[in-house]
């Protein structure tokens, strides 16, 4: 049995994780302020009505810098919070100010990127999919030991944010949540069915202090474990409140 260590959301897409101490999730919805937001690249038509691919926004994978960006949320008033290195900080509501947020951002993108063109709402948030990496309404769940051992292959400490998670789980052992794939856990009052691993992108290559590329964490993978998965996807299905220090187990 396993402990839950860590709980992130990113309101905005790519752009800032916020660690929460407790939140009450719904039956088959992603996490509560989650992904609510993106930023449209000037290539992409996308409008939120529906969830769309990774590719049609601005992220880590091909923005680096947009990995070093911290944020809190405030959910009344709905403002958001940005922080990043080298850059002043901001407090917008990204409904009303969405051109506040492109121009702020527009100096640590890099220049031969796609430019951020527009911030879009998820529509689908409302049915409880934010504008994740999957078409279907999943969290992700790590493990910190899996974070330990592809530390220790890479030499360093790996912060867990470059895995832009929605929860960890700590007293595992490396790799134990892959076992988990088509069972059932619970988290504090919460149930959830473990549906799929998650496979990873560059954007997990990038140092979230610094916001640059230091560490090929794909090709550890690949090296040590034969795999570039990290995580798995997992599905609530049956609702309730889960805090930072609530047990995880296995329930069939």
């Amino acid at each position: 049995m396993g402990t839950l260590a860590h709980i992130y959301r990113h309101p905005i897409k790519a752009h800032g994780a916020e660690r929460v101490e407790t939140v009450t999730l719904t039956a088959n919805a992603t996490l509560p302020w989650d992904r609510v937001w993106a930023l449209v690249h000037e290539r992409s038509h996308v409008d939120g009505s529906k969830w769309e691919r990774s590719g049609n926004f601005s992220r880590g994978a091909t923005s680096p810098s947009l990995m070093a960006i911290t944020c809190t949320f405030d959910e009344a008033s709905e403002k958001l919070t940005l922080s990043p290195p080298r850059l002043p900080t901001l407090t917008v509501n990204p409904d009303r100010n969405g051109e506040e947020i492109i121009e702020w951002v527009r100096a640590i993108m890099p220049p031969e990127g796609r430019a951020s063109a527009r911030v879009i709402r998820a529509g689908s948030a409302a049915q409880g999919q934010g504008m994740t990496d999957n078409a279907e309404p999943y969290l992700s769940l790590l493990g910190l030991s899996s974070l330990r051992a592809l530390s220790g292959k890479a030499g360093r400490d790996l912060s867990p944010l470059r895995f832009r998670g929605n929860l960890w789980v700590d007293g595992l052992g490396p790799w134990e949540e892959f076992e988990w794939v088509g069972k059932s856990i619970r988290i504090g009052a919460a149930e959830f069915s473990v549906e799929d691993r998650i496979d990873r992108c560059p954007a997990t290559m990038v140092n979230p202090d610094t916001g640059r590329r230091d560490t090929d964490t794909l090709d550890l993978l690949r090296e040590g474990w034969g795999h570039i998965d990290f995580g798995v996807f997992a599905r609530v299905t049956k609702a309730g409140p889960i805090a930072i220090g609530d047990p995880v187990e296995v329930i069939g």
